[in-house]
């Protein structure tokens, strides 16, 4: 994939940002550089830390009010990075409703809604509206998950048949699941790996899990509604300076494996070692196993973690699907359904 960089398209997209917080500055309007956005204005709550980022990210203008920002300026789409009210509401909902009815495609970052409910408000607007709505999903658009689809697209690799997914997270204690503010850790990381399962695998049918309370740690087992089965290990408790997650498919004597979201193994179909008799465990050149990694000395795109992280291809995404006139591929309010009903299994 070759990349364009912001300069160089020749039509951007007017956008505004509403949000001003860290995340934000490390992850989000850094990757405009390779996007065509022309930021025309940063909203805040805190005027002068929106004026700060204008300044840094050559937006024109700095609101403190998402209502006059939308009034004044009339962007083509709203990218929103917000935080949740002191009830465990996620704000972005609300924030993009308001976007969607003053004529702005809207961006935001997961979580999309704290349940079925909000989401099902969301979705309304957003049908009458006719625009588009995107959420930052961005494991799914991470150079090593794509390219797990695609093996999986491949009758080479055969249907899948199980999943394990291994990422560190903790659930509250049962009685804790009802409240909005105590779910707010959950809500917000639950989408990296259920974005991941029902990416590659689709909606889940049934789910039952085991949960150990001195950590929070729960391992489920899942069923999709291929037949495939699964495995979500919530490792809260791992080492914090450990690589964070694992991805393992498996299809038909062949499977995948990514380890720390960048190395990418395929052992593929057609290796024979017959037991007892192998001398050697070199599989032959044409069915031997494959594997990619990133280098990460010299100055290039793919070692810079907006790309390898997934954050460039979602914006790109978004804002090529808005300047063509499509619906987005990935990030859809479908796609946090299936995701949402997990969380609320979970509760």
């Amino acid at each position: 994939m070759s990349v364009t960089y912001q300069f160089e398209y020749a039509e951007r997209l007017r956008c505004a940002f509403i949000g001003a917080g860290g995340h934000s500055y490390r992850n989000v309007y850094p990757a405009f550089q390779y996007a065509p956005v022309e930021l025309v204005a940063i909203c805040d709550v805190d005027l002068d830390r929106a004026q700060t980022y204008a300044r840094g990210f050559g937006a024109p203008t700095a609101y403190a009010d998402h209502h006059a920002m939308l009034a004044a300026e009339r962007p083509d789409a709203v990218f929103i990075v917000t935080s949740y009210t002191d009830s465990g509401d996620v704000q972005a909902t609300a924030l993009a409703e308001d976007c969607l009815r003053a004529g702005a495609h809207v961006w935001m970052e997961k979580p999309t809604a704290a349940g079925m409910t909000q989401l099902d408000r969301l979705q309304a607007v957003a049908d009458e509206t006719g625009l588009i709505v995107m959420t930052g999903l961005k494991k799914i658009f991470t150079p090593a998950i794509e390219k797990v689809a695609a093996i999986l697209r491949d009758p080479a690799f055969g249907p899948a048949s199980s999943i394990a997914v291994r990422y560190p997270q903790a659930l509250p204690a049962p009685a804790d699941r009802s409240d909005d503010v105590a779910m707010i850790g959950f809500l917000d990381h639950i989408f990296h790996p259920a974005a991941i399962l029902t990416y590659l695998m689709g909606p889940v049918r049934r789910l039952s899990y085991e949960w150990e309370p001195r950590t929070g740690a729960s391992v489920s087992s899942l069923l999709f509604e291929s037949g495939a089965i699964g495995s979500l290990h919530l490792a809260a408790g791992s080492a914090p300076g450990a690589p964070l997650e694992r991805v393992e498919v498996i299809g038909d004597g062949a499977h995948v494996v990514v380890d720390n979201g960048v190395r990418l193994t395929y052992y593929r179909r057609g290796v024979e070692l017959p037991y007892g008799r192998s001398a050697s465990f070199i599989a032959n050149d044409e069915v031997a196993p494959l594997h990619w990694e990133p280098e990460f000395s010299l100055g290039q795109l793919y070692n810079k973690n907006l790309f390898y992280l997934g954050y460039v291809p979602e914006v790109v995404h978004f804002c090529e699907s808005v300047l063509a006139g499509k619906p987005v591929q990935k990030g859809t309010l479908a796609d946090v359904r299936m995701i949402l009903d997990l969380y609320e299994r979970y509760r």
